[in-house]
Parts: C-alpha cells; structure tokens; sequence
C-alpha cells in the first residue's frame, strides 16, 4: 500500500486527479466524476469540517466489528460495493469545486503528516493509527481513481 502522507505519492495522486475531464466516465458504477469527487471528499470532511456525526453506540460497535477490517485492512474494494448513506452522493455537483476541494484536503493531509493522525479517532471506527488512517485515505482514493480509468 502507497502512503499517502509521503510527498511524492499525494503528488502522484494528484496527477491522476488532473487527469480526470468533466467528461470522464466511470468503467464502473453510477456516479458520474463530479460525483465520485464529492464522495471522496465526504472522508476528509468528516476529519476536517466537523459536518458528520460521529457514529455512536452500537451502531458505532457494528462498524468496527464488520466495517472496519474492510476498510483499514489490505484487501482492495470490490467493484459496487453498497456505501454509507453519508457517502452516497446523488445530486450533481461542479467537477472543478470538487476536484479542487479533494486535491486542497489531499495537499493538507501530506504537509500534517501520518504522526498527526496516529490515535486519531475517526467518526466511525474510533481511535486509528497512522497505518489505518493511510490505508483508508489511500485505498479508497486509488480505488474510485482506477474506476474513472486514472
């Protein structure tokens, strides 16, 4: 797994991000780009903007009891799999006011660097350590990149 707080992977990142056009189309997958841009940013939203509710309770347990591996853990995303209800974006949305909004929280998440994150807790699988936090950030980016053929 890259990690997504060196430099030269956020870069590499972002290079596959300014590849994508208002016109590209998923190999894959409902969303349009403007879309799966805005889904990506839900996650640094939820780290930075404070405009998600933290999971609570047992819904909190049942994700990380069967969520939780699934996204920290190595194994890449299968294709369509169902996302969160906070994940799912279904109106439109500006390609470019998305792009820019992921590539500034991506550029934000490389200059903190993985110690900042280390025993973070997330909304919704509580205290991570830099490893989970990066293979969350990464995978999930890598994966709706590859969706869109980048």
């Amino acid at each position: 797994m890259k990690n997504i707080f060196e430099e030269s992977v956020t870069k590499e990142v972002i290079e596959r991000i300014n590849q994508l056009t208002n016109d590209s189309q998923p190999i894959w997958g409902k969303m349009n780009v403007g879309q799966m841009l805005a889904h990506c940013n839900v996650m640094y939203e939820m780290v930075y903007d404070n405009i998600h509710p933290k999971a609570k309770g047992f819904k909190k347990l049942l994700l990380k009891l069967f969520v939780k591996p699934m996204v920290v853990g190595p194994a890449p995303y299968k294709r369509n799999l169902r996302t969160a209800p906070a994940f799912l974006i279904t109106d439109e949305r500006d390609f470019e006011t998305e792009k820019n909004r992921l590539i500034k929280y991506l550029e934000d998440t490389q200059a903190l660097g993985g110690r900042y994150f280390h025993m973070k807790e997330s909304n919704s699988f509580g205290f991570l350590t830099e490893n989970e936090w990066n293979v969350m950030f990464y995978k999930h980016i890598d994966h709706h990149l590859q969706q869109f053929g980048v």
